[in-house]
């Protein structure tokens, strides 16, 4: 056993938890182990629907952090079968319509057993749109059915850059499939990004969670 090894076991509790700052802040064969790791990610805010028409995260979003990670808890339309979208604002949540460019793909299971497959959606991308996108189709409003998943933006208050993101949404479609949407793009502007909103297509979101955490 080598010496950072014998280290490592050495500074382990009886209870399996390691306790030794011996290797903070340094690099053991091209791993860092990073001091106060538990703050990499702070919780900002959440918000939680009530036959509400949309959801909107009008502060929080600002140079704080490089970026922003929302995670979506049982989100439950009260509509069958309708579309959990966003779309994000330059101007504080006045106007939400950024222009976006977009790829959007799907995998499905239905409970049956039958319809596995993976699909690149045309119809849910967008190609410098204002317009809202797409993050998970078809929800079902049943007892049981909602929308989980998450969205990450990456650098929103920057000046001189277009605004990436990325989301995965999990979900319980109105004909019993289980389906994992993916989709990814950029707000294309060099203004600041401070506002998002979240709404379904049709209908309100009668509950379900969304939590703002900010990442170092």
């Amino acid at each position: 056993m080598g010496a950072i090894a014998r280290n490592i076991a050495n500074n382990i509790t009886t209870s399996g938890v390691f306790t030794s700052s011996a290797i903070t802040n340094s690099s053991v064969t091209g791993i860092t182990v990073l001091a106060n790791a538990s703050d990499g990610i702070t919780l900002i805010s959440s918000q939680t629907a009530s036959a509400s028409a949309s959801i909107s995260f009008t502060t929080g979003l600002d140079s704080t952090y490089k970026a922003y990670k929302f995670v979506f808890v049982n989100m439950h339309p009260a509509t069958d079968d309708v579309n959990f979208n966003f779309n994000l604002s330059s101007d504080g949540g006045s106007n939400y319509n950024v222009t976006k460019t977009t790829t959007f793909f799907r995998t499905q299971h239905t409970e049956a057993g039958t319809g596995g497959d993976i699909t690149y959606d045309v119809n849910a991308d967008l190609a410098q749109s204002t317009g809202n996108q797409v993050l998970g189709f078809n929800v079902g409003n049943g007892n049981d059915e909602s929308l989980s998943g998450s969205f990450t933006i990456f650098n929103p208050s920057s000046t001189t850059y277009v605004k990436h993101f990325i989301a995965t949404t999990n979900l319980y479609d109105n004909s019993d499939v289980q389906r994992n949407c993916y989709m990814a793009g950029y707000a294309n502007t060099t203004s600041a990004v401070n506002a998002i909103q979240f709404k379904m297509n049709t209908g309100n979101t009668d509950a379900g969670t969304i939590y703002l955490y900010g990442i170092k």
